[in-house]
């Protein structure tokens, strides 16, 4: 009898593991498909050279603006997720803070105008979101090379170790090469760097979802 309580409750935290997952996924989903319509509603931007900030801007731009709430709302999401559902040894502080780190820069990212170019000088929006957009990039990526590490040490999401952090490293790099190699299409790399990052949120949000009932994987 003195073992019910604890079977409830772990019950009742695999229920919630379970939803945080699904909002998680549904967040980063929807942000995937707004995005990809974006490259074919926008006729006036080139998709291989304008990057997704430019799409922020103009009358469908609010769209992507949800969508990027969204997305933030699924960062936080799945950092939570994770460090809630993860046992002593597995669970991660600094992971959570990189993805609600990211969560935030995500946010400031999709309502600070990026700067139009031009030989004005750049507004304040503008200078916000030259720092916000790196900042949700970084927090983003190194959350989730430090969640995958973690991985390691939870028997639960053990099985997903490699997948996780090989696909983690592959956008750190990515992002990287992004940053400094300044000959690459800018657009296509961005959106290329932010379609790996998306899998890995879909697949993160996935596995939380198909945590059973029992607190077992």
């Amino acid at each position: 009898m003195s073992d019910v309580p604890a079977v409830a409750q772990q019950r009742i935290a695999s229920a919630r593991t379970r939803t945080i997952g699904t909002w998680a996924l549904g967040g980063v989903a929807v942000f995937a498909l707004v995005a990809i319509a974006m490259q074919f509603l926008r006729t006036d931007l080139d998709f291989v050279r304008a990057t997704l900030s430019f799409y922020l801007l103009g009358p469908l731009g609010l769209w992507l603006q949800l969508a990027y709430v969204g997305l933030a709302m699924s960062l936080a999401l799945i950092g939570v997720g994770y460090y809630g559902a993860a046992g002593r040894d597995g669970r991660s502080t600094v992971a959570l803070c990189l993805f609600l780190v990211g969560a935030i820069g995500v946010a400031v990212t999709a309502w600070a105008e990026t700067d139009r170019g031009g030989p004005a000088a750049m507004t304040m929006a503008a200078k916000i979101h030259a720092i916000s957009a790196p900042l949700a990039f970084l927090g983003t990526t190194l959350g989730m090379l430090w969640q995958s590490w973690a991985f390691r040490r939870d028997p639960r999401w053990r099985q997903h170790f490699a997948l996780a952090f090989g696909l983690a490293v592959f956008c750190f790099v990515a992002l990287w090469l992004h940053a400094l190699w300044r000959d690459l299409p800018r657009g296509l790399s961005q959106k290329a760097v932010i379609a790996a990052i998306a899998v890995w949120l879909m697949l993160a949000a996935h596995w939380l979802r198909r945590t059973a009932p029992t607190g077992r994987y």
